[in-house]
């Protein structure tokens, strides 16, 4: 007989053993009925249509690889790359061989990092040191550049992985810290502009023509103005690019003048929305397995009301494969399972006055505790909210200003933001759905809202100064109850 108030050590066995074994039903997520629910229409009223399952699953599924890390050359341990070369192929996923959620969890940190693109070493700058010192790449405490991998997929052929979950969703602290899942910090543009300047090819017309090309399969929506795409050269692309800081991403469907910000995937399976313009619906796990379909599969070879943006044989060719549905289902439960860094930021007084202020200005209308969102959508300014829109989907009756042409006038605008979650701002930046401030004083500036305002964070296309407009809450508090403000913000 067990003591009042403890387990008896039978019991204790048999829940050990249920806990180690864990036997998934791993569901179908490309599903042709519910693949045509899970996203809101396009902003011009029509959904985008993806390949059916039976096209999807007729694609081969990837194979994942073991990957190794790349250091800085500087802090490279002695003949890597003969060591490497010296390695076998090892295969790393396997589901079969999965006997716990644990294993499941860690094999998805593992589809975590697969590529979706593999380049040769002399494709990337990853082992130029210059490269390193002027884009000012963070390196963790090891001096690990986290943005990519090498791959063996040959003995003695070394590769470089490219456009993984990764490359966008790990954040290295100042301190050397690694927040994976976060949003990221790896300077993407800057990295380019980089590469653009160092290539001879850069001011020829032929060279424009075919960026212009590139840029019209990445970004081009004929329903929608996008002017920059006549006028891009790759004079200018350097230019953009210089402009655009870490954390902010030109992504696919977007546009490059309103790049977005990377999102933090910390905490998503508590969101009902899916990206910044709340795109996909997330009602369960096999919402976010066909969303990782869809951004490294299938999206770039939909069709828009007609228009596919890439032909698929080209796009195929390039890819990895498919996600398997077994790596997609680690790969959510990974995801699920990511935890914040320890906060730095102790909840004291100034904290409490700033938690009493975000009450009364009535921020926790949209910001809802405790995920701090409402985990609803808010229209932009021009949109009108369809009748069937109001049953179908979770919609605040606020228009919070903010500029409305990520959600509007590119491939993923629904005429919709999310609200967004508040938790974990103090390790983000930068904010705004395009990223145009660098820190949360920044946002509580008023002088954001002026034309003549330099911004922070993403500068824009061609311009030198611009209004960051919207969301005038808490611009016009004291300077003392706007620092407890930010000092509550930051605890959470």
């Amino acid at each position: 007989m067990a003591v009042c108030g403890l387990a008896s050590p039978v019991f204790l066995i048999a829940q050990s053993r249920a806990e180690q074994s864990f036997h998934p039903q791993i569901p179908k997520a490309w599903n042709d009925a519910e693949v045509s629910t899970y996203e809101l229409p396009l902003s011009y009223g029509k959904p985008a249509h993806y390949m059916s399952a039976a096209e999807y699953y007729a694609i081969p599924a990837r194979r994942i690889y073991r990957t190794y890390p790349i250091y800085r050359p500087d802090r490279e341990p002695p003949d890597y790359l003969k060591w490497l070369k010296e390695r076998e192929p090892e295969i790393a996923f396997d589901a079969a061989k999965l006997k716990t959620k644990q294993e499941w969890i860690a094999a998805g940190a593992l589809v975590f990092d697969s590529p979706n693109i593999v380049l040769g070493v002399a494709d990337t700058p990853y082992r130029d040191a210059d490269w390193y010192r002027e884009v000012k790449i963070p390196v963790t405490k090891e001096g690990i550049m986290l943005i990519g991998r090498y791959l063996i997929r040959q003995k003695g052929v070394v590769e470089v992985t490219f456009d993984a979950c990764a490359m966008c969703h790990t954040r290295v602290l100042p301190g050397g810290e690694v927040v994976r899942g976060a949003q990221g910090n790896y300077p993407l543009h800057y990295s380019q502009a980089w590469q653009n300047k160092n290539t001879v090819k850069r001011n020829t017309a032929q060279g424009n023509e075919s960026l212009r090309a590139d840029y019209w399969e990445e970004y081009g929506a004929p329903w929608a103005s996008q002017p920059e795409l006549r006028s891009l050269t790759i004079s200018r692309l350097i230019d953009l690019d210089e402009s655009t800081p870490p954390g902010v991403f030109s992504r696919h469907g977007t546009r490059p003048a309103y790049p977005v910000r990377v999102p933090d995937l910390i905490g998503v399976k508590d969101r009902r929305y899916l990206d910044s313009t709340g795109l996909g619906q997330h009602r369960g796990i096999k919402d976010l397995m066909r969303y990782a379909i869809a951004n490294q599969t299938t999206d770039r070879i939909a069709r828009f009301d007609g228009f596919q943006p890439w032909n698929r044989e080209k796009w195929l060719k390039q890819t990895a494969g498919r996600y398997s549905d077994e790596q997609l289902y680690a790969l959510a439960l990974y995801v699920y399972s990511i935890e914040p860094p320890a906060n730095p930021n102790k909840f004291g007084a100034v904290a409490a006055r700033g938690q009493k202020v975000f009450e009364s200005e009535g921020c926790p209308i949209c910001h809802t505790p405790p995920l701090y969102t409402s985990n609803k959508l808010t229209p932009v300014q021009g949109f009108i909210v369809p009748k069937d829109h109001k049953g179908r989907y979770d919609i605040l009756p606020i228009v919070v200003g903010t500029d409305p042409a990520s959600a509007l006038t590119t491939r993923r605008g629904t005429g919709y933001y999310k609200v967004p979650s508040l938790k974990g701002v103090w390790y983000r930046g930068p904010f705004e759905h395009n990223g145009s401030v660098a820190t949360l004083e920044d946002w509580f500036d008023p002088a954001r809202l002026r034309e003549d305002y330099v911004p922070t964070g993403f500068k824009g296309y061609d311009v030198k100064t611009r209004a960051v407009k919207g969301h005038e809450y808490g611009l016009r508090l004291s300077v003392t109850d706007k620092q407890a403000l930010i000092a509550f913000l930051r605890t959470l």
